[in-house]
């Protein structure tokens, strides 16, 4: 009689918490890794943990007894520091998935280390349009923006307002590069534009005088910088010194809210930029900014911290449906049908691994218009899904048939 009732009681046990047989103690691992201390702290660090918890939170309502750990790194943007963390992660903690990256370096490195190990990359926050292009991997995501939705859209808007001759100002790696290609093969297209010039510099940099004056001399009617983060603040700063200002075309490629509130109202007014999120856009973001806020007062999500809730929560969502750990399963899974994202609206993740959404340009208000401290945009045009990201024949993945 106890044997049976030992029996019954483990039977029922069974029942009340369902397990998942290839999910490793029912449990899914997610890092987070990104630069916690350096240039893009402020647009993913602590506050992409932060959304990834949240999204776990939300899993957990509807996990079926599935739990979820969430880990963080620091890759200091090295490529071999972020490669180091992810075979650590994946070979002694059992992580089953690394999202966010921010760096575009670190995140082609992860890629392949992912990709090795059969785990999915969750590129929320990955500028490159390469990560879905040539190297394009089927246990890969790339969510929120990429340099060719980037640069497609900033070629619309300024070529709409008239913009004539374009010099870039870019990082010295793999995001500089794309931005300033993505954008240039969209002037191309379009039509009606040159540019007239470009130089890097590395990540980092305080100073952009020399680079300024080399694009006065050149007689551009658009400043693009091709970077971000505490590099784009400064820039732009420094334009405003040189008297180039954001209402003569002076434009972020990739700039995100925190930035413009470093750079201030009275310099970065005027300037035209491209997000796939912003906080004030409609009830669901709203509500999803206050959440946020309790646990990081007085901020509101950028784009990349946004982009790593909806990503990791579809990969979640994913990994439950497939029952495994396996990135290639999980993408198959993640790809076999439209996502309702409470964010981003709805989203299909295309066979090369690319989730598209709309996509939004702004003006950054000016100070007048502003009613509180993250009141800082106004919108200028939206850009459908189908639209907003570069054609799925065009990127060269060769998981595209």
């Amino acid at each position: 009689m106890k044997t049976t009732a030992a029996w019954l009681a483990m039977a029922l046990l069974a029942a009340a918490s369902p397990a998942w047989a290839d999910v490793p103690g029912n449990t899914l691992k997610i890092g987070v890794l990104n630069d916690q201390s350096g240039p893009f702290a402020d647009q993913s660090g602590k506050g992409s943990v932060v959304a990834a918890q949240l999204a776990a939170d939300d899993f957990a309502k509807e996990s079926g007894g599935i739990k979820v750990e969430i880990l963080y790194g620091d890759h200091q943007n090295k490529p071999d520091v972020g490669s180091t963390i992810t075979r650590r992660w994946v070979d002694q903690d059992g992580v089953a998935a690394v999202a966010d990256a921010v760096n575009s370096g670190v995140a082609l490195a992860v890629n392949q280390v992912l990709h090795d190990k059969n785990r999915t990359f969750i590129g929320s926050s990955v500028g490159t349009s390469d990560l879905t292009g040539k190297f394009c991997q089927p246990t890969t995501v790339q969510w929120t923006m990429d340099t060719w939705a980037l640069g497609n859209a900033a070629a619309r808007a300024l070529t709409q307002a008239g913009a004539k001759k374009w010099y870039f100002i870019s990082f010295d790696y793999a995001l500089g590069a794309a931005l300033e290609k993505d954008t240039t093969d969209a002037l191309k297209k379009l039509g009606g534009s040159t540019v007239v010039g470009s130089v890097k510099h590395p990540l980092g940099t305080t100073d952009f005088s020399s680079y300024l004056l080399q694009a006065q001399s050149f007689g551009a009617d658009v400043v693009a910088f091709g970077d971000t983060g505490s590099d784009l603040v400064n820039a732009v700063k420094q334009a405003a010194e040189f008297g180039v200002t954001p209402a003569q075309k002076v434009t972020g490629l990739f700039t995100q809210i925190t930035d413009v509130k470093a750079m201030g109202l009275q310099l970065a007014q005027g300037l035209l930029l491209t997000e796939a999120f912003y906080w004030d856009r409609d009830d669901a973001t709203r509500a999803f900014t206050k959440r946020f806020a309790e646990k990081m007062p007085g901020r509101v999500p950028t784009s990349n911290q946004a982009g790593v809730y909806s990503s990791v929560l579809a990969y979640l969502h994913a990994a439950k449906q497939a029952d495994s750990i396996e990135g290639d399963k999980v993408m198959a899974a993640m790809k076999s049908h439209p996502i309702d994202d409470a964010l981003f609206g709805q989203v299909a993740v295309r066979a090369d691994g690319r989730a598209i959404h709309p996509m939004y340009v702004y003006r950054v208000k000016i100070p007048a218009a502003s009613k509180s401290d993250w009141d800082l945009y106004e919108p200028v045009l939206t850009i459908p899904a189908e639209q907003a990201f570069r054609p799925l024949a065009d990127g060269g993945c060769p998981l595209v048939k």
